[in-house]
């Protein structure tokens, strides 16, 4: 610790030197996200829990689509019928015996029952929320039978086979401090030490600290590592 002194000892600025020994990083998800209901629908089943595991394509919240697919039904029906009547009218036009309009108007019609289809098909789609990558529930924010509005957040879920570090260090150690340089961070709730590898470098400097944001990720799989856990980075500069 440096302070600048006054005359008479009355220290007016004391802070910590540019650069101290320590440094400090958390561990945290490569990827996370907040999953949100793309429906107005009730929920009908929880695939996955607060705190538990999950595998990609997972269904992780279902919800009660009974309305939904009996309307694409009928839309399905609704569109054989229109093809039906289509094929029927394109072959009397051949014979001459129906207007062209009629035709025309048929095409129409089985288009339009086309769309329906898919667009009650896409809506059916999204009765169940899948998991998009391997991961684990951090906060499950509705429950069974509940009723939730679209844009409503269902789960908070992270991907934990890859944990992550993000700390700081002098923006004047990049000279040597480059993706890929390997280092070791002890963690402070388990009492070890864990390999890791440096693998970006922040695009921004910070003019007023002349610091630079850095990442690494942890090297190998640990089950006993969690997303939140803190610890000290151990990288110091060459001599």
């Amino acid at each position: 610790m440096r302070c600048a002194v006054l005359a008479g000892g009355v220290a007016v600025l004391c802070a910590a030197p540019a650069w101290g020994q320590e440094l400090r990083a958390q561990l945290s998800p490569r990827d996370f996200t907040t999953l949100a209901a793309e429906i107005g629908a009730k929920v009908e089943k929880i695939g996955a829990r607060e705190g538990e595991r999950f595998t990609r394509g997972q269904v992780l919240i279902a919800f009660d689509c009974s309305v939904n697919r009996a309307q694409l039904d009928e839309a399905r029906a609704t569109q054989s019928a229109a093809d039906k009547t289509l094929a029927v009218n394109r072959r009397l036009l051949e014979l001459q015996t129906v207007g062209k309009l009629e035709t025309d108007v048929s095409v129409a019609e089985a288009e339009k029952a086309r769309a329906k289809v898919a667009a009650m098909s896409a809506m059916v789609s999204k009765c169940a929320v899948t998991a998009p990558f391997d991961g684990r529930v951090v906060e499950q924010k509705v429950r069974g039978q509940q009723y939730v509005q679209p844009g409503q957040a269902l789960l908070d879920i992270l991907d934990d086979s890859v944990l992550e570090l993000d700390f700081v260090v002098p923006s004047k150690w990049l000279v040597w401090l480059k993706p890929g340089h390997a280092f070791q961070v002890a963690i402070d709730e388990t009492g070890k030490s864990y390999p890791v590898k440096l693998t970006r470098v922040g695009a921004r400097i910070d003019p007023v600290s002349q610091t630079v944001r850095v990442a690494g990720a942890i090297g190998g799989h640990f089950t006993e590592l969690s997303a939140g856990m803190s610890g000290k980075v151990l990288l110091v500069p060459p001599p």
